[in-house]
């Protein structure tokens, strides 16, 4: 028995793991998508190609042939969208978000104005989308908004997504410290599940999060209810507070950082009760 397993090595046993952990992590990342379409039909043409090898269709045999030839080209092609995601995320992380990103201090007080925004606008069942960058750039979404260039401030961000503003449409995006663009355009969700029960803010904010390692905070106008996505999966909270405490995760703040205080938290129930009834 040790003689029919003498050639296996520990580093044939370490080579499969990690091609079984690429391909698991294939099929992750394209469940769900159109990608797993375009899997079986490449499939389907790998048994084409069989097929007319063995029965000698030299005609059909000639040109998945020729198709083969230039694979690599047509996996880049097709799988452009996957590919790009895939080297995207392969420079996320929080040791590279806290290297090029905003300071622990910076990132504290975004999650908290973001959060008071949220409190603020899901009282009064406003809609809003703010996109927090990390590691990803998205400069290329700031380059199709509004540009602003200002401190994050929940007061700012509440007066943007007021349905009177000119701005309310699209997203505000955030970069380190300052809120640089708003009513900013971004891709819907490719996910084919997605697009059956959910608005169009939520589909953006769950396209962006698959194309970027970016936290998307969601207020829907008619529930009130606040979202975030992140990787592509959405979170749903009832309680504003809870979602201070998420971004600070997402965020790489800690749990070192003390709550609000309840003297705090209440007088930012109490503005925002009165903003809304005025």
């Amino acid at each position: 028995m040790m003689d029919a397993f003498g050639w296996f090595r520990w580093r044939d046993a370490v080579d499969i793991a990690l091609v079984a952990a690429i391909l698991y992590r294939v099929f992750v990342m394209f469940r769900g998508t159109r990608a797993v379409q375009m899997l079986v039909g490449l499939g389907f043409l790998v048994v084409a190609t069989v097929v007319a090898r063995r029965l000698e269709l030299q005609t059909l045999g000639w040109l998945l042939d020729n198709f083969w030839s230039f694979w690599v080209i047509a996996l880049v092609i097709l799988f452009q969208p996957e590919l790009r995601q895939a080297l995207t995320r392969m420079g996320q992380g929080r040791v590279v978000a806290t290297l090029i990103g905003a300071s622990r201090e910076e990132r504290a007080h975004v999650a908290d104005e973001i959060a008071a925004a949220v409190e603020s606008l899901a009282s009064r069942r406003t809609g809003a989308l703010m996109i927090i960058e990390r590691s990803t750039g998205l400069r290329h979404y700031a380059e199709l908004g509004v540009q602003l260039d200002a401190v994050v401030s929940a007061d700012l961000i509440v007066s943007v997504f007021q349905p009177a503003s000119p701005l309310h449409d699209g997203a505000v995006l955030v970069q380190g410290g300052r809120i640089v663009a708003a009513a900013c355009f971004l891709p819907l969700s490719r996910n084919i599940h997605a697009g059956r029960t959910l608005g169009t803010r939520h589909r953006a904010a769950l396209g962006v999060t698959e194309e970027a390692d970016a936290v998307a905070v969601v207020v829907s106008e008619e529930t009130g209810r606040a979202s975030i996505a992140v990787d592509g999966q959405l979170e749903t909270f009832g309680d504003p507070e809870r979602v201070r405490d998420r971004l600070l995760e997402l965020l790489a703040v800690g749990d070192g950082r003390p709550r609000a205080s309840a003297l705090t938290r209440g007088v930012r129930r109490l503005w925002s009760r009165a903003a809304h009834r005025a």
